[in-house]
């Protein structure tokens, strides 16, 4: 039996929350909407000069691709007409949309990374889009944006590759859905994903590797040693995807030049710890669980250490 993205859903809020109105299915539907859009973009974007620079700077000093504005704006456009958004935080954006409707019907924040790995999209790299729903709570908006991820209502990203593949969940349990171009609906493809207790494959651009703190190099060199082959996509999403499915570890560490990390903590680390952890996983930043960092800013940078959790927890650093 084929079950789309939106029967899922439905089946899912009737079970957990039978009181369930439907405003958080319409809402996640805005997002499929996007994806879609997104995803039919790329796939021509060789034919319909949707590729290279769009000629300007993002607010974290990047050059935007043309695909990472029409992302932006697909996604600001499906989800800011949903009555149920209080405000939609992005990458691509240096301050909140703030809707700021009457609290009873403005009740989510959405924070999105549109397009994560575009500059690969010149190369036919897998790219793709990574979000956090956050529950509004009582009060301003803009005060409620700054949550840390453990409390997250919903996380997820889509990977635009070979098939366009959807993976979220809401807190229990993950699931994937491949999008059927035959009948423009994301199906049901991975029930219950579940990350392996230990891989044997670990991701890192060890290019930048005389720049890492000295304790990541030494953990590389006894992975190897232990029989690990490396991985590297040099697209987030496709990475952990890969992580995600066939288990092992992937490393965005400190560098000389972001002592602090380069991940952004709110739309990169704290949806994909979430369904990480969900997965039966793992994810820190060497000195505390992802999920439990409290965010001083919406741009807010991290490393990130996530995975099986047997291959997490034996790093140390």
């Amino acid at each position: 039996m084929i079950v789309t993205v939106q029967q899922h859903i439905m089946f899912e809020q009737r079970r957990r929350h039978p009181e369930a109105r439907g405003r958080f299915s319409w809402l996640l539907s805005g997002l499929t909407l996007a994806a879609k859009m997104i995803e039919a973009k790329i796939r021509r974007a060789g034919i319909n000069d949707a590729l290279g620079s769009a000629g300007e700077t993002n607010v974290q000093g990047e050059t935007q691709q043309k695909l990472d504005v029409y992302a932006n704006q697909a996604l600001l456009h499906c989800l800011g007409v949903r009555d149920s958004v209080a405000a939609l935080v992005s990458e691509e954006n240096e301050e909140p949309l703030v809707f700021d409707p009457a609290p009873e019907t403005g009740e989510y924040i959405i924070v999105f990374d549109p397009l994560d790995g575009s500059s690969n999209i010149d190369v036919n790299v897998n790219v793709g889009t990574i979000f956090s729903i956050l529950r509004r709570p009582p009060g301003p908006v803009t005060n409620a944006i700054l949550q840390p991820g453990h409390q997250q209502i919903a996380a997820g990203y889509i990977l635009y590759g070979p098939s366009t593949v959807l993976v979220y969940t809401t807190g229990d349990g993950v699931f994937g859905f491949t999008l059927d171009p035959a009948i423009g609906a994301f199906v049901l493809s991975h029930n219950h994903i579940q990350l392996p207790h230990q891989g044997n494959l670990y991701s890192v651009n060890e290019a930048y590797a005389d720049t890492f703190p000295p304790a990541y190099s030494q953990h590389f060199a006894t992975l190897r040693s232990k029989g690990y082959s490396s991985r590297y996509i040099g697209s987030l999403v496709a990475d952990f995807h890969r992580t995600l499915l066939k288990g092992g570890i992937f490393f965005y560490p400190p560098t000389h030049a972001y002592p602090g990390g380069k991940l952004r903590l709110l739309y990169e680390a704290n949806p994909l710890a979430f369904i990480a952890e969900q997965a039966g996983g793992r994810a820190t930043n060497t000195n505390s669980r992802i999920l439990d960092i409290p965010p001083t800013d919406i741009h807010q940078r991290t490393p990130l250490i996530i995975g099986s959790l047997s291959d997490v927890t034996a790093f140390s650093c």
